[in-house]
């Protein structure tokens, strides 16, 4: 499968329950089984299904704020859960039995966020102020903790969630962050953060020693690794008017879409279009995750940044499966 990838959309692909809603889809996760983790926000929950899409269980209705963001499963087929809404990175079995929580539920650190604009945040702090997104290290159960929309950080646990270091501060500078919104660990052992609101991609050891940065994305929301050593980066819509911190007005749309590179930053291949709603493209990619067949999942928080500022219809796509070919 090595090479320039390709991909088709699997429509249909998704067998909802009846009387399920996901209308934003803020992570998505495989285990090894490619039993693909849906982590969505119309009535909080983790939504699980086989790789054709057959319904197998959902739970963490009676546990989540209706702001989760992000899903992660370790080696050990474990699930980890981010919240911003109450500050906390979860633990569970795959069947949903809680293990262990990091963070105290409903109490931010301080770190001058003023609890609306990320761009408010004046000092990086401690866990958690509305963090973002969890990454597991395969060798030792390590988790690394983007944070957040209300700090500027990136947070290292231990496997039993004892924090082990924490790193960044607010600005544009190398290791500082606007909005650290999506975290990986490459096949080489490095960490690569979505620094959402600078526009890049930043590249750490797994010690948080800054390494290199990509520049060349667009309000990068995830990041994900195939068995190839490919990188999959979700970008988010730019809309005309919009203020970027590095690029100024936005004066042209620039639709979100998906970017596949090599580990050296090379792009491979792009798409996107202003055709939001058609199957097969995207109106806000949000995570994105890669099973062991190459084939591609991707989620997107279409309510909260299409259809609540009326410019998406209702029934517009949240999740979509790619087929790599």
């Amino acid at each position: 499968m090595k090479g320039v990838p390709r991909f088709k959309v699997v429509e249909g692909w998704e067998k909802l329950p009846a009387g399920y809603v996901h209308k934003d889809v803020d992570g998505v996760a495989v285990d090894s089984q490619d039993n693909v983790y849906l982590m969505t926000r119309q009535d909080a929950r983790v939504i699980v299904y086989d790789r054709e899409g057959n319904f197998l269980r959902s739970w963490g209705e009676d546990i989540f704020t209706p702001r989760t963001h992000g899903i992660a499963i370790g080696p050990d087929g474990m699930v980890y859960s981010v919240d911003d809404g109450d500050h906390t990175v979860r633990k569970f079995t795959s069947e949903g039995k809680q293990l262990m929580i990091i963070g105290t539920p409903g109490k931010a650190s301080d770190t001058g966020y003023d609890g609306k604009s990320h761009g408010s945040v004046k000092r990086g702090g401690p866990p958690f102020n509305r963090p973002t997104d969890v990454a597991v290290a395969a060798d030792n159960g390590e988790l690394y903790v983007c944070d957040g929309y209300g700090n500027s950080r990136v947070h290292r646990f231990n496997a039993d969630g004892t924090i082990i270091q924490s790193w960044g501060e607010p600005g544009e500078g190398p290791g500082q962050f606007r909005l650290p919104h999506g975290i990986g660990i490459s096949p080489d052992n490095r960490v690569f953060v979505t620094d959402r609101e600078n526009d890049r991609i930043q590249i750490f050891s797994r010690d948080g020693r800054f390494l290199d940065m990509w520049t060349h994305v667009q309000r990068p929301t995830d990041i994900a690794f195939d068995k190839d050593g490919l990188v999959y980066v979700s970008e988010l819509w730019w809309r005309v008017g919009h203020q970027s911190f590095t690029n100024g007005k936005i004066r042209h749309d620039l639709p979100g879409g998906v970017r596949v590179l090599d580990l050296s930053g090379n792009v491979l291949l792009h798409w996107c279009s202003a055709d939001r709603e058609a199957a097969g493209n995207f109106v806000a990619p949000h995570t994105l995750c890669v099973d062991s067949r190459g084939d591609l999942y991707v989620g997107e928080v279409t309510r909260t940044f299409g259809v609540s500022r009326g410019d998406i219809r209702e029934d517009a796509h949240t999740f979509q499966k790619f087929e790599r070919y």
